[in-house]
């Protein structure tokens, strides 16, 4: 059961980048832009956002995503 136990701690924190991943993507999506150039951009742009952040934002206030959106994009 140990081996079950440290196995799926790694899963869990694999399991939850791709949820917020998924999240991100479908706010961009909205927005008509991807999720690959919206990444690419905040880092071009150095926008420190890391993803659970991103994903909270897109979540509970879209018109501030939208803001971080159009800030990466200049």
């Amino acid at each position: 059961s140990l081996q079950y136990a440290f196995r799926d701690r790694k899963n869990r924190k694999r399991n939850f980048r791709s949820l917020w991943i998924a999240r991100i993507s479908a706010a961009a999506s909205e927005l008509d832009i991807r999720y690959s150039l919206l990444i690419n951009s905040l880092h071009k742009n150095n926008i420190l956002l890391n993803r659970k952040i991103l994903s909270e934002i897109a979540i509970s206030d879209s018109a501030t995503f939208k803001q971080v959106v159009e800030k990466a994009l200049k």
